[in-house]
Protein backbone atom coordinates (compact mmCIF):
# COMPACT_ATOMS: atom_id res chain seq x y z
CA UNK A 1 0.00 0.00 0.00
CA UNK A 2 0.91 3.40 -0.78
CA UNK A 3 1.10 6.62 1.07
CA UNK A 4 -1.18 8.19 -0.69
CA UNK A 5 -3.92 5.88 0.36
CA UNK A 6 -3.02 6.57 4.01
CA UNK A 7 -3.55 10.20 3.01
CA UNK A 8 -6.74 9.89 1.48
CA UNK A 9 -8.01 8.40 4.64
CA UNK A 10 -6.25 10.73 6.82
CA UNK A 11 -6.91 13.69 5.03
CA UNK A 12 -4.02 15.83 4.27
CA UNK A 13 -3.99 18.98 6.65
CA UNK A 14 -0.63 19.38 7.82
CA UNK A 15 0.10 21.88 10.69
CA UNK A 16 2.71 24.55 9.95
CA UNK A 17 4.71 27.59 12.07
CA UNK A 18 7.12 29.64 11.15
CA UNK A 19 10.54 29.78 12.27
CA UNK A 20 10.32 33.17 14.08
CA UNK A 21 7.48 32.08 16.58
CA UNK A 22 8.32 31.24 19.48
CA UNK A 23 8.51 27.55 21.41
CA UNK A 24 6.07 28.70 23.99
CA UNK A 25 3.73 29.52 21.04
CA UNK A 26 5.09 25.88 19.49
CA UNK A 27 3.70 24.39 22.84
CA UNK A 28 0.26 25.86 22.54
CA UNK A 29 -0.27 24.98 19.45
CA UNK A 30 0.90 21.07 19.77
CA UNK A 31 -1.63 20.94 22.59
CA UNK A 32 -4.30 22.75 20.93
CA UNK A 33 -4.22 20.65 17.98
CA UNK A 34 -3.03 17.12 19.99
CA UNK A 35 -0.41 16.64 17.93
CA UNK A 36 3.26 15.78 18.49
CA UNK A 37 5.32 17.74 15.54
CA UNK A 38 4.66 20.72 13.41
CA UNK A 39 6.53 21.36 9.94
CA UNK A 40 8.92 24.54 10.11
CA UNK A 41 7.72 26.54 7.07
CA UNK A 42 8.64 30.48 6.27
CA UNK A 43 6.29 30.46 3.14
CA UNK A 44 3.17 29.80 4.57
CA UNK A 45 3.13 25.84 4.56
CA UNK A 46 4.37 25.59 0.80
CA UNK A 47 7.69 23.88 1.82
CA UNK A 48 9.78 22.63 4.38
CA UNK A 49 12.10 24.24 6.21
CA UNK A 50 12.32 22.04 8.88
CA UNK A 51 10.20 20.11 11.34
CA UNK A 52 10.00 20.53 15.12
CA UNK A 53 8.72 18.13 17.85
CA UNK A 54 8.23 17.39 21.66
CA UNK A 55 10.51 15.65 21.91
CA UNK A 56 12.99 18.40 20.36
CA UNK A 57 11.58 20.61 22.95
CA UNK A 58 12.10 18.17 25.66
CA UNK A 59 15.88 17.60 24.82
CA UNK A 60 16.65 21.48 24.84
CA UNK A 61 14.70 22.03 28.17
CA UNK A 62 16.56 19.64 29.73
CA UNK A 63 19.99 20.59 28.42
CA UNK A 64 19.13 24.55 28.14
CA UNK A 65 17.06 24.90 30.58
CA UNK A 66 13.76 27.01 30.77
CA UNK A 67 14.95 29.89 29.19
CA UNK A 68 14.45 27.69 25.64
CA UNK A 69 11.16 28.75 26.02
CA UNK A 70 11.61 31.52 24.32
CA UNK A 71 13.75 30.90 22.11
CA UNK A 72 12.82 31.17 18.44
CA UNK A 73 11.38 27.70 17.03
CA UNK A 74 14.15 27.72 14.12
CA UNK A 75 16.81 27.36 17.29
CA UNK A 76 15.20 23.48 17.92
CA UNK A 77 13.90 22.36 14.28
CA UNK A 78 15.73 19.88 12.63
CA UNK A 79 17.01 21.43 9.15
CA UNK A 80 17.95 17.99 7.55
CA UNK A 81 14.52 16.72 6.83
CA UNK A 82 13.45 12.96 5.70
CA UNK A 83 10.53 13.32 3.55
CA UNK A 84 8.22 10.97 1.54
CA UNK A 85 6.46 11.10 -1.61
CA UNK A 86 2.40 10.08 -2.16
CA UNK A 87 3.80 6.87 -4.20
CA UNK A 88 6.28 5.82 -1.50
CA UNK A 89 5.42 1.87 -0.11
CA UNK A 90 4.34 1.90 3.75
CA UNK A 91 6.38 -1.18 4.33
CA UNK A 92 9.24 1.24 3.27
CA UNK A 93 8.46 4.15 5.45
CA UNK A 94 7.83 1.91 8.66
CA UNK A 95 11.15 0.56 8.09
CA UNK A 96 13.14 4.06 7.40
CA UNK A 97 10.90 5.55 10.43
CA UNK A 98 12.14 3.04 12.71
CA UNK A 99 15.37 3.04 11.59
CA UNK A 100 15.98 6.63 11.58
CA UNK A 101 13.81 6.86 14.99
CA UNK A 102 11.73 9.45 13.70
CA UNK A 103 7.89 9.66 14.13
CA UNK A 104 6.64 12.11 11.78
CA UNK A 105 7.67 12.27 8.14
CA UNK A 106 6.18 15.15 5.57
CA UNK A 107 4.96 14.40 2.23
CA UNK A 108 6.58 16.40 -0.49
CA UNK A 109 5.96 16.20 -4.27
CA UNK A 110 7.22 18.72 -6.58
CA UNK A 111 8.78 20.30 -3.92
CA UNK A 112 5.42 21.70 -2.22
CA UNK A 113 4.45 20.18 1.23
CA UNK A 114 1.30 18.06 0.55
CA UNK A 115 0.55 16.31 3.84
CA UNK A 116 2.38 14.56 7.60
CA UNK A 117 2.32 10.91 8.07
CA UNK A 118 2.97 9.64 11.32
CA UNK A 119 3.92 6.02 12.75
CA UNK A 120 0.65 5.74 14.48
CA UNK A 121 -1.31 6.41 11.05
CA UNK A 122 1.34 3.49 9.83
CA UNK A 123 0.35 1.40 12.56
CA UNK A 124 -3.11 2.18 12.38
CA UNK A 125 -3.55 1.05 8.70
CA UNK A 126 -1.67 -1.99 9.50
CA UNK A 127 -4.29 -2.82 12.12
CA UNK A 128 -7.11 -2.28 9.46
CA UNK A 129 -5.33 -4.29 6.96
CA UNK A 130 -4.59 -7.38 9.10
CA UNK A 131 -8.27 -6.69 10.65
CA UNK A 132 -10.50 -6.92 7.43
CA UNK A 133 -7.50 -10.50 6.28
CA UNK A 134 -8.86 -11.52 9.38
CA UNK A 135 -12.89 -10.85 8.81
CA UNK A 136 -11.89 -12.37 5.07
CA UNK A 137 -10.56 -15.67 6.61
CA UNK A 138 -13.23 -15.86 8.80
CA UNK A 139 -15.86 -15.83 5.91
CA UNK A 140 -14.10 -18.09 4.11
CA UNK A 141 -13.99 -20.61 6.64
CA UNK A 142 -17.79 -19.98 7.84
CA UNK A 143 -18.84 -19.88 3.89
Amino acid sequence: MRISEVIRRKGADVVTIRPEVTVTDLLSLLAERNIGAVVVSTDGGRTVAGIVTERDVVRHLNSDGGQVLDEPVSALMTTKVLTCSMADDLQTLARTMTDERIRHLPVVEDGQLRAIVSIGDIVKNRIDELQAENEQLVDYVHG
